[in-house]
């Protein structure tokens, strides 16, 4: 079915000239900056007769069908229809129905083919973050077995909650799909369970002990167990994230109705629904992590001896650089190591990373899941009411939306000119630190190293690594709205830098 003969985003056009699926959405986000027709375009076109299989699957590269990556392509949608309406004034109807009409394949696809015990528990696969975990979950199992993936059930669940959002904007205009919005709140009422049960049989991907997430391993013999790994899988529950308020809802009485019965007939589901009386209404909050999950969450996502770098949130804690996670099967051991740089394995052919580095697609969908959470805990008067520790055991405590502008700051640091006029993406290269005909020429590497900030992996990688844009636009128009419209002259500079 697949006849690619268009002219595609691409993540690499040098060093790796073939499109990824999830690559592309977040290429999206930039473009819809500067071209919002050419990337509602991009998005389309993944969802087309001649890319997406008649099955519903979106091809995750052009070369390798049976894998997955990560569904982002309708938070994509929903990011870019937003970017529109705000620079234009105008919303894309049209191309946020022709976006849903497709997804809802894609969707039914993940489902029929991703859960395979029915419990509402995914196994994706590597899901995009390659050499991330003890095994290569595209494979076989040398133990056996399934792996209950924390990060493929929180995909998930952020799917539901994207393509219900994107199912309330069509439906203000199209009862039809009111609908289909509790369709979607129904799939995520149960991922959401299923999370904190699985299969009925008390095991959750949550551990109180730790305060964390993990994925599960089932063994051929009935056991489970929890894989204590800290990376970035533990914290992909972050991004299913939505806040509905009174203005939208008030006016689709089915789906008013939809959500009352859940609140009402499934208590446990109350850990991940909120409700908030305000000034301006009603809100109400859905999530896999509630407010008590999240501080436990962030305690150690904000820990600069475990996720938090001077340039953003690793993907895997520097924890296990004194703590390596083993396993033995058969006498052989596995194990993960924290490799800020390169991978030192062999696994995906040893040129991706996952355990350690900093990749800018994960880090900008957790500041805008920070920034969804303070939305909703500072909906009444007390604007300070969830502070939390940044960075953990300083003492400092900020709000979220604070937090994320932290991690923006983090993150935009890496191709700034420090005061000896050096950038962090520029590493050791002595032509891109000192000679003036290079230093000013910056790269948008793949991923960058864990404690150092220098750019790895593919040089050119302008797609999600140019997300920065958004970034600097972000930080730079909360200082304009601090500051009473007035930059700081020096902080002005480093951004003309």
């Amino acid at each position: 079915h697949l006849l690619n003969e268009d002219i595609i985003s691409m993540p690499d056009k040098w060093e790796y000239p073939w499109y990824a699926a999830w690559d592309l959405a977040f290429h999206c986000i930039p473009l819809a900056l500067v071209d919002p027709d050419f990337a509602k375009d991009q998005l389309l076109l993944m969802l087309r007769e001649w890319y997406m299989h008649p099955n519903g699957q979106i091809p995750a590269y052009e070369w390798a069908f049976g894998d997955v990556n990560p569904p982002v392509h309708a938070w994509a949608a929903w990011r870019v229809y937003k970017i529109e309406q705000k620079h234009r004034g105008r919303c894309d109807r049209m191309f946020l129905e022709r976006v849903f009409h497709k997804l809802l394949l894609n969707f039914t696809w993940w489902v029929n083919r991703k859960d395979a015990e029915g419990n509402n528990i995914f196994q994706g696969g590597f899901m995009g973050l390659d050499n991330i975990g003890v095994f290569d979950r595209s494979a076989q199992l040398p133990t056996g077995g399934t792996i209950e993936q924390s990060d493929a059930t929180s995909w998930m669940g952020m799917y539901c909650l994207n393509l219900m959002v994107i199912a309330l904007e069509l439906a203000k205009e199209n009862p039809a799909y009111e609908d289909v919005a509790s369709k979607f709140l129904e799939h995520f009422v149960y991922i959401a369970r299923a999370m904190n049960d699985i299969a009925g049989k008390g095991l959750e991907l949550w551990d109180r002990t730790d305060g964390f997430f993990y994925d599960v391993l089932n063994l051929p013999n009935g056991q489970h167990m929890r894989m204590r790994i800290r990376s970035m899988v533990g914290l992909i529950p972050l991004f299913a994230v939505e806040t509905l308020d009174s203005d939208v809802i008030d006016h689709l009485p089915g789906f008013k109705r939809r959500l009352q019965w859940f609140i009402t007939n499934l208590p446990e589901f109350g850990n991940h629904i909120e409700t908030m009386t305000t000034s301006t209404g009603v809100q109400r909050f859905l999530s896999l992590v509630n407010r008590y999950r999240l501080k436990a969450v962030l305690k150690v996502m904000l820990d600069e001896n475990e996720f938090l770098s001077p340039y953003g949130i690793r993907s895997l804690s520097r924890h296990h650089k004194d703590n390596p996670y083993r396993i033995i099967v058969d006498g052989d051991e596995h194990r993960v190591d924290y490799e800020p740089a390169e991978s030192q394995i062999g696994l995906f052919g040893g040129n991706s990373n996952w355990r350690g580095p900093i990749w800018f697609p994960v880090n900008f969908l957790i500041i805008e899941s920070l920034q969804r959470f303070h939305h909703f805990f500072t909906s009444d008067l007390d604007h300070d009411q969830f502070l939390v520790e940044c960075p953990t055991g300083s003492g400092h405590k900020m709000n979220l939306w604070d937090v994320s502008l932290e991690l923006s700051r983090r993150l935009i640091t890496i191709f700034q000119q420090d005061a000896n006029g050096q950038r962090p993406v520029n590493g050791a290269s002595e032509p891109f630190q000192q000679d003036e005909h290079w230093r000013d020429l910056v790269l948008f590497y793949e991923y960058f190293h864990g404690d150092n900030g220098s750019g790895l992996g593919a040089s050119h990688q302008t797609g999600w690594t140019g997300l920065v844009a958004k970034l600097i636009q972000q930080v730079y128009a909360e200082q304009r709205t601090r500051h009473t419209g007035l930059l700081d002259p020096k902080e002005l500079e480093k951004l003309r830098s």
